[in-house]
């Protein structure tokens, strides 16, 4: 079972090329935008045994709450996953 990494880490990076920009949204999540401004999801970090994974969510309007998409080894991927799955 993983849990929400409560310690510091540190911004994850788009990958290179994509339209897309993270912002911190709390402790261990972020937000990531597209080129229009638009919030695409959050990235949000799981840590077990000293291995952080990213959680990839996105909000859905009706039932107002957050859905997993995901849990990628590294931000490229869960980044991707929230950009290709619109």
């Amino acid at each position: 079972m993983y849990a929400v990494a409560d310690e510091h880490l540190e911004t994850p990076t788009a990958p290179q090329g994509s339209a897309v920009r993270i912002t911190a949204a709390g402790p261990a999540l972020w937000r990531v935008v597209d080129a229009s401004g638009r919030v695409i999801g959050h990235l949000q970090a799981l840590v077990e045994g000293g291995t952080v994974r990213y959680r990839a969510r996105r909000f859905h309007p009706a039932s107002r709450a957050f859905r997993d998409l995901g849990e990628f080894w590294s931000t490229a991927d869960a980044i991707d996953c929230l950009r290709f799955a619109r």
